[in-house]
């Protein structure tokens, strides 16, 4: 199951960057307006009929209602952080529905409640509808939680349907408008020379999505980084040295401007009103070309509920939004390393954060290595959890999630490959390895989350294809 939510309060986004002595700069860094991190607004929506059959002609329809509110108030307690509702309309005709649909205000999803049958207005619901749906269908409520899967099969892609008694049942589907919520208040900035090769993908995660981007050049983090004092750099790197285990190749400069870079970076999100920044740091934007390396920053920001994310890769960087948001969990952006022998994948990266199993959660050690690949920079060579079922995504585009579980079996120290690695089982490495497409990189996160991910999927529309 799902840690609890993680609200991000300024006070905690300090203390999650650099441990209990957070200094005022780094809690600065938080923007003072957070639309990314506020609960969903779900509209409810009664669906009627103006002549009662079923279940009973005599249902007393208003008294239905107030039952059902008192039940939904418990709910919405229960799910503060996530959700916070919205109306109340009965709707029952397909004009009624038609006329909500018309005056709709700035709302994340709806809850469409049945009360009897038929229900005229979800047709016209399903066809204007543009916010993502869950049809919550009590037992003996109505028999049109049988349309919904045709629904879906005719293309409303954005509607899932919970049949039960439990409210309880509703908690997950909270959480997960609180990820739609999060996705479309989301603004990433990206780092890219040239950035006409990404923004065909960036629209198309705009539209679907809601997701806000900017591109930025070489030029505008030179001048942020040059805008970070010296001696403010030397005190955050002396923090970050203190929590090592040891420091190994890097250089005191090349330490510093790893934290000077971060400080640039971390206001910068603050300016922008953004929580998310990936760098074409092999590409366009070399991160032998940048005024500092920015994995220290990646780690860091991960470990707030922020993203940092490897070269400029916007498909991980929404993988992460996507399970991050709903978990607490931060992404590992890897590349996988097959062992058919052994039935084993090996994920290797030179960014991690220290705190895989929740960003409220205990941090791993780390040493303070150089990027590998380079031999040049200052990175994390964090020691992940061992013993631990983790989950593998990504998106390849709003459309479709790829999906896997595997087992953590140890971390990995090796002069070849990336600093942070871990070594997993799978259930079929060679199948894996046969059918494996779009792209190298995945995401790990620790714990299972693949029947949420299926849930959102349904929510906002896109496939959760498994890969093993």
């Amino acid at each position: 199951m799902s840690t609890a939510l993680f609200p991000i309060t300024r006070r905690r986004f300090g203390l999650s960057l650099c441990g209990a002595a957070a200094s005022p700069w780094l809690r600065a860094a938080l923007p003072d307006s957070m639309p990314w991190n506020e609960p969903a607004a779900l509209a409810k929506l009664y669906l009627s009929t103006p002549h009662v059959h079923w279940p009973k002609p005599t249902l007393d329809v208003p008294a239905e209602i107030r039952e059902i509110e008192a039940r939904l108030a418990e709910v919405e307690r229960a799910n503060a952080a996530s959700v916070r509702f919205t109306g109340g309309d009965v709707l029952r005709t397909a004009e009624d529905a038609k006329a909500w649909l018309a005056k709709a205000d700035d709302i994340d999803g709806a809850l469409l409640i049945p009360l009897a049958q038929p229900t005229p207005a979800l047709g016209a619901l399903m066809d204007g509808m543009k916010v993502p749906s869950l049809f919550f269908s009590r037992p003996y409520a109505t028999h049109a939680w049988s349309s919904i899967a045709e629904w879906q099969r005719k293309g409303k892609k954005k509607v899932d349907v919970v049949a039960t008694s439990s409210y309880g049942d509703l908690d997950p589907y909270m959480r997960s408008f609180r990820t739609v919520r999060h996705l479309r208040k989301s603004k990433v900035l990206v780092g890219a020379q040239t950035p006409a090769g990404r923004q065909e993908l960036t629209d198309s995660f705009t539209r679907e999505f809601g997701t806000g981007f900017r591109f930025v050049t070489g030029p505008e983090f030179k001048s942020r980084f040059d805008a970070v004092d010296e001696r403010e750099a030397q005190k955050a790197a002396d923090e970050f040295v203190s929590g090592a285990l040891r420091v190994v190749e890097p250089s005191p400069k090349e330490i510093r401007d790893g934290l000077r870079f971060y400080l640039a970076l971390a206001r910068m999100l603050k300016d922008e009103k953004a929580n998310a920044l990936t760098i074409d740091c092999f590409g366009s934007l070399a991160a032998d070309t940048l005024p500092g390396y920015p994995c220290i920053a990646w780690s860091k920001f991960n470990d707030a509920g922020l993203y940092g994310v490897c070269e400029a890769d916007i498909n991980s960087t929404m993988t992460q939004m996507l399970v991050t948001s709903y978990s607490g969990m931060p992404g590992f952006v890897s590349d996988p390393v097959f062992d058919i022998s052994r039935n084993e994948v090996i994920h290797a990266h030179c960014v991690a954060a220290t705190r895989m199993k929740g960003i409220n959660g205990p941090a791993s050690p780390y040493i303070i290595r150089n990027h590998l690949e380079t031999n040049e920079g200052a990175v994390l060579q964090v020691l992940m959890p061992s013993g631990e079922t983790v989950t593998v995504a990504r998106f390849v585009g709003p459309g479709k999630c790829l999906l896997s579980t595997a087992e953590v079996t140890g971390p990995v120290d090796s002069d070849r490959g990336c600093r942070c690695q871990i070594r997993t089982r799978v259930s079929n490495a060679e199948k894996w390895l046969r059918s494996f497409s779009h792209g190298l990189h995945r995401v790990v996160f620790y714990g299972d989350h693949v029947r949420d991910i299926e849930r959102m999927g349904r929510l906002m529309g896109f496939e959760a294809a498994h890969e093993m």
